[in-house]
């Protein structure tokens, strides 16, 4: 889907591209692509390096043509394997032409959209564009990081009541996103630090990219913070479930020790050789008073021992 924007003063929707217009570019089709490559004659790989979603941040020119491509949060649907990861966003321009293009609808570039709109003074070029773009990101960031660490507390809740795998595995694929989140964000860091000698920085630019600086540096920060507290909480778990699992172990183990005696006097007993009790009548109940004398004093030593 394309939709064209004018930038100067308040953004407001247009009919049809004009120059430095913002063409922004959300799931586009093969047809938006192929009709974006002919009209402005984009290098061909421009669409596809930003449609793979492994790919990292980076900066790429080629004959005048500048691709930026940016990672930014998404939100996979409740049931992923990953709910929060990261999507690039690319930035292509030349001249007249400033295209951003993503291949995931994701609430940041509505957020963003919103916001300038409400701003209302638009951008002053689209070096300007880009690093707002840059600071929206980091801001993301820092949304969902608290909404991992939002469902984190209420996954150590549920593990309080009772440790259950499903508990587990949910911190397991919250640690993932954090690894998806501080890979995505050191990236755009090593991004933002070149872009600054790449790109025509004025004044206004050089204030917000230290804008863009804190914020990104307090979103690595607090993913670093999550990911520590998130693999100590799993270690933690872990050495209790270990812990209940010996206990069980030593449980099942003196309970079978109590149990061998009886079990080796009726054995003697039972066997088909003389032991002077064939004819006794209480044999029965002798051998019976033995085996729970033993088990008893086998009980009480183990108790003794802490054993049990």
């Amino acid at each position: 889907m394309k939709t064209y924007w004018n930038t100067n003063g308040c953004i407001s929707k247009l009919q049809e591209w004009q120059p430095n217009c913002w063409i922004q570019v959300t799931c586009p089709t093969d047809e938006d692509r192929d009709e974006l490559e002919k009209r402005f004659e984009i290098p061909d790989y421009f669409f596809p390096d930003i449609s793979d979603t492994d790919e990292r941040a980076r900066y790429e020119y080629d004959d005048g043509w500048t691709l930026i491509i940016l990672r930014i949060p998404y939100v996979k649907e409740i049931r992923s394997r990953t709910p929060y990861t990261t999507v690039p966003l690319g930035i292509i321009h030349k001249r007249d032409v400033t295209i951003t293009v993503c291949y995931y609808e994701t609430n940041m570039m509505i957020d963003f959209l919103t916001y300038q709109q409400k701003r209302c003074e638009g951008f002053v070029d689209y070096v300007d564009m880009t690093f707002r773009l840059f600071l929206s990101s980091a801001v993301w960031y820092l949304k969902r990081l608290k909404q991992i660490n939002a469902l984190i507390e209420k996954a150590k809740r549920n593990l309080d009541k009772g440790v259950n795998n499903e508990s587990l595995i949910g911190l397991s694929r919250l640690q993932d996103s954090l690894t998806y989140f501080i890979t995505s964000i050191r990236g755009n860091e090593n991004l933002l630090a070149k872009l600054k000698f790449k790109l025509q920085v004025d004044e206004l630019d050089a204030d917000l990219i230290e804008d863009v600086n804190i914020e990104m540096s307090q979103a690595r920060e607090t993913t670093n913070i999550y990911s520590d507290i998130l693999e100590s909480t799993m270690d933690t778990y872990s050495s209790i479930i270990n812990n209940n699992m010996n206990t069980v172990m030593r449980t099942l183990t003196s309970v079978s020790i109590i149990l061998m005696f009886p079990t080796l006097i009726a054995s003697l007993f039972g066997m088909n050789l003389i032991n002077g009790m064939e004819d006794n009548k209480l044999g029965f109940v002798l051998a019976l008073i033995l085996s729970v004398m033993v088990s008893g004093a086998s009980w009480w030593i183990l108790r003794h021992k802490r054993l049990i």
